[in-house]
């Protein structure tokens, strides 16, 4: 099995503790920015960081919690049960050098995406509202997006992150394209992690991770809630006939932007579509 492929490691509890660290491996041996943390916590349960270093946006994928973070109490978060309502999560920012902590309400899976902080930032709910919603491509390349934590919102110091929902059948991450050279504006370096969902959650999903000059390929059969890491090189997702597919994304890197490359072979797709 590719070290690019991070299966749960439970089904209760703190079931994914990706950090740098554990990140890096043959197939990522420079990771240095992105970490995704998931809870899966029943009703009453509690978890809780303190950030160091690491700025921190908390998703409420699932169900609903009282979250608390920096000395501020944001109350009880949180309106869908399941992921695949597609609605736009409630999200925190946390800032580096500060805590934070949820008390589960329902049964409630929470994500925790981190990258280096440099208290630019004060604690603050980032979502629902002002959450973009979008839809990209067309036919059988259509996904729907909500847009987190993007460049356009000033809401964080290094994080970038999104859901995307493609239906089922459809492609995602396509046509394959790269951000793996610091070289803004033409292309930034950010590492990504894809963290997937299925509907119904039997079924499996397939991630390829490649470079063009072939140091890095990968084709990654998931299942409903593991983690991809990308470290570098182009990354499509299919979803097979009958199960929708959901993934929270998680960038980050020496700067804020998203500015990516699409692979040669590929790029009339994107002039075909624009």
């Amino acid at each position: 099995m590719t070290d690019l492929l991070r299966k749960p490691v439970g089904t209760q509890g703190h079931v994914h503790d990706i950090t740098v660290a554990s990140a890096r491996g043959a197939s990522a041996p420079d990771w240095g920015y992105v970490g995704f943390g998931l809870y899966h916590l029943r009703a009453g349960e509690v978890a809780g960081e303190a950030t160091g270093a690491r700025e921190v946006i908390l998703v409420l994928v699932e169900g609903h919690a009282h979250v608390t973070g920096a000395g501020c109490d944001f109350g009880v978060l949180g309106d869908r049960l399941s992921v695949f309502e597609a609605t736009p999560p409630h999200c925190v920012y946390v800032p580096n050098g500060a805590e934070w902590r949820a008390v589960a309400t329902t049964d409630c899976v929470l994500a925790v995406c981190s990258a280096p902080g440099h208290g630019g930032h004060a604690a603050q709910v980032i979502g629902p509202v002002g959450v973009p919603q979008v839809t990209r491509g067309r036919g059988t390349n259509t996904r729907h997006i909500n847009a987190i934590a993007m460049e356009e919102r000033d809401v964080a110091d290094s994080l970038l992150v999104t859901e995307v929902f493609t239906p089922a059948g459809h492609w995602s991450s396509y046509p394959p394209h790269r951000h793996d050279a610091d070289d803004f504006p033409r292309m930034t370096y950010l590492e990504e992690t894809y963290y997937h969902r299925l509907n119904p959650a039997t079924g499996f999903g397939v991630q390829r991770v490649f470079t063009e000059d072939g140091s890095l390929d990968a084709t990654i059969s998931f299942s409903d809630g593991d983690v991809v890491l990308v470290p570098k090189g182009h990354h499509p997702v299919g979803a097979p006939y009958a199960h929708d597919l959901y993934y929270l994304n998680v960038m980050a890197g020496p700067r804020r932007n998203w500015r990516f490359q699409n692979h040669p072979d590929f790029d009339w797709i994107a002039q075909r579509d624009a």
